[in-house]
C-alpha cells in the first residue's frame, strides 16, 4: 500500500465529501430506491434502475474515498521551506514563448484542480519542476506540445 501525499486542506476536503456521501447522499438514495420499489414492476421501472445505478456510483466513490483517506500522508505545507521545488511548493512561472505568467501549487493527485491553481505532483509540469529553483528553465512535454518555462519564484505558504 503506497502512501498518498496530500495537504491538510485536501485531506479535509476528502473527509467532508466522505461524510456528506455517507450521511446525506446514501440515505437519500436508499429512500429513492424504496419509493421507486413501491411503484410496482421493477423490470420496467426506470426510476428504480436509475436509483440503483446512483447507489452503485455513490458506494464506489465512498470506497475510493475511504481508501484514499486510509493511505493519506498529510503534509503540513506551512512547515516546509527551501529554495527548491518540492511537494507543497507554490511556484510562479513564465512561459518563455508567450511571456504568460502562471502560479501553481504542487499537491496530491486527489486534490489537484487546475482552475484553482493546484496541479498534481504526478503531472508532467510538476515532475519537470521538482528539484529546480528560482531562475531555472524547464522544458515540459505535454499533449499540446513542448513548452519552456522559467521559474520566477518558489514559496511555501
Amino acid at each position: 500500500m503506497d502512501k498518498v501525499p496530500m495537504t491538510e486542506a485536501g485531506y479535509a476536503q476528502l473527509e467532508a465529501e466522505l461524510k456528506r456521501r455517507q450521511g446525506e447522499d446514501r440515505p437519500a438514495i436508499i429512500a429513492a430506491i424504496s419509493e421507486a420499489r413501491s411503484h410496482g414492476d421493477l423490470s420496467e421501472n426506470a426510476e428504480y434502475h436509475a436509483a440503483k445505478e446512483q447507489h452503485g456510483l455513490n458506494e464506489g466513490r465512498i470506497a475510493e474515498l475511504e481508501d484514499l483517506i486510509s493511505r493519506a500522508e498529510v503534509i503540513d505545507v506551512s512547515k516546509l521551506s527551501g529554495k527548491t521545488v518540492k511537494f507543497g511548493a507554490t511556484v510562479r512561472l513564465v512561459d518563455e514563448d508567450t511571456e504568460e505568467k502562471k502560479t501553481w501549487q504542487i499537491v496530491g493527485d486527489a486534490e489537484a484542480d487546475v482552475k484553482e491553481g493546484r496541479i498534481s505532483i504526478s503531472s508532467p509540469i510538476a515532475r519537470a519542476m521538482i528539484g529546480k529553483s528560482k531562475g531555472d528553465s524547464i522544458e515540459v512535454t505535454a499533449p499540446g506540445g513542448s513548452r519552456c518555462y522559467e521559474i520566477l519564484s518558489v514559496r511555501f505558504k
